[in-house]
């Protein structure tokens, strides 16, 4: 099981800066190219259910990460640090604000469309932007530049001085992967297993497909939201650090990024 410790520092996905207050009287601002998917820092990679980020300026006022006092019966908090991000008039759950960056789950009530997203701050509110949603917008959390977030079975972190084996099960980690079953309500934390209702899932390690067979589960991560992760048996002949990449629904997460073996 993935540790909270890097679970939650992977969904903050928090850069270095300063938590100095915005300037009170300037709206907040951000735009399009600056709304992009979590995982991958891509814009245009949305979909229901998935964690995205706003970069910009005057976003809050303050620097909040969500705690366990901010959740209410499980769920992520609407508003945090006097900041409310509306999608399509729905106020998203929130996993973070900063002046410059806040980290939100796309609510999964919406249906694959053009959107409006507007950022509310005190009774200040930034542009409306419109952005597309998908079906799905499969990426996975990157460890480093070029590395994914996998574990161990026992949950450890996969790195370069703990590689991965050759037939090992891993333990994948990303966003966008649609629906599950059963689906919860937006921004609940999974209390169990929660498969992905897409039945086309494709982990791609080294330009070739796994067999559908090896992959024991794909679905919500328990205990987070908006969270998925993919249990998967890396083949038995592969190259040193091969590249992993996910294929849904006609998606398939960014190229270039490895997973750590021997």
């Amino acid at each position: 099981m993935l540790s909270a410790r890097l679970a939650w520092s992977i969904l903050l996905v928090a850069p270095s800066f300063s938590g100095a207050s915005s300037d009170r009287s300037t709206a907040p601002s951000y735009s399009v190219a600056s709304i992009v998917n979590a995982a991958t820092n891509t814009a245009g990679l949305l979909a229901p259910n998935t964690i995205a980020t706003i970069y910009g300026s005057n976003l809050s006022y303050d620097t909040r990460a969500v705690s366990i006092a901010d959740l209410e019966s499980g769920v992520l908090p609407t508003r945090l640090g006097g900041v409310t991000v509306y999608v399509n008039s729905i106020a998203a759950n929130l996993f973070y604000v900063s002046p410059t960056q806040i980290n939100f789950l796309i609510p999964n009530v919406l249906i694959p469309e053009d959107v409006n997203i507007v950022v509310a701050r005190e009774g200040t509110a930034g542009p409306y932007v419109t952005v597309t949603l998908l079906d799905v917008a499969p990426g996975l959390f990157q460890l480093s530049k070029d590395t994914i977030v996998a574990t161990h079975a026992d949950g450890t972190v996969i790195t370069a001085a703990a590689p991965a084996q050759a037939e090992e099960i891993v333990v994948l980690y990303g966003v966008g992967l649609g629906p599950t079953d059963p689906e919860g309500s937006s921004g609940q934390l999974a209390q169990g297993p929660q498969p992905i209702r897409h039945r086309d899932l494709q982990v791609i390690v080294a330009g070739t497909p796994v067999d559908s067979g090896a992959i024991y589960y794909a679905g919500a991560t328990p205990g987070f939201a908006g969270l998925y992760q993919i249990n998967v048996k890396l083949p038995g002949v592969m190259p040193t650090n091969p590249e992993v990449r996910v294929a849904l629904g006609g998606q398939v997460s960014p190229a270039a990024l490895k997973i750590p073996t021997q």
